[in-house]
């Protein structure tokens, strides 16, 4: 069970907070929802059933598990793809799994194929672009929740701490 004004990931949608829970339907067929609010979207509304145990719906990282996870990034392997048609299969699991390290895995991964594709004078491609900025997206905005930073503040605040441990 979530509490009203805990924050949760849920499924592709990112950081949400638990707005409120309310019942949906009439007697034996009422059912109890959480409203669960979009942080990136303000006048969003999801409503889930609070007993659905096939939803990706989880408690946002703590803020120690948030420093911890980008103290390891230098240690996270980008992803081996070596079927080029199951690329984009393996970053949209990657995606909906919605594991921080999964993200940082993803985010590696795409990092080191356009710096090789630009190196052959070569662009990014669609797919990659589409993933990366959806990963940096859900990673950055739970990570900025966690530590209590702005979203757009995150990218310097990794570095900061990455360059720290050297």
């Amino acid at each position: 069970m979530f509490e009203i004004g805990d924050y949760v990931i849920y499924r592709n949608n990112g950081v949400c907070e638990v707005g409120d829970t309310i019942y949906m339907g009439s007697g034996k067929e009422a059912r109890r929802y959480y409203v669960l609010l979009p942080v990136k979207d303000k006048d969003g509304k999801i409503y889930t059933p609070v007993d659905n145990n096939n939803s990706t719906m989880r408690k946002i990282i703590t803020k120690n598990n948030a420093i911890s996870l980008i103290r390891k990034i230098p240690e996270i392997e980008p992803m081996q793809i070596e079927d080029e048609k199951q690329r984009e299969t393996i970053y949209k699991e990657a995606i909906r799994t919605c594991d921080c390290r999964k993200l940082v895995s993803l985010i590696k991964t795409i990092y080191i194929r356009n710096n090789e594709r630009h190196a052959k004078g070569m662009k990014s491609t669609v797919i990659d672009e589409r993933y990366f900025k959806k990963a940096e997206n859900n990673l950055y905005s739970e990570l900025s929740i966690a530590i209590g930073i702005e979203q757009s503040d995150m990218p310097s605040y990794i570095t900061e701490v990455i360059d720290n441990l050297q």
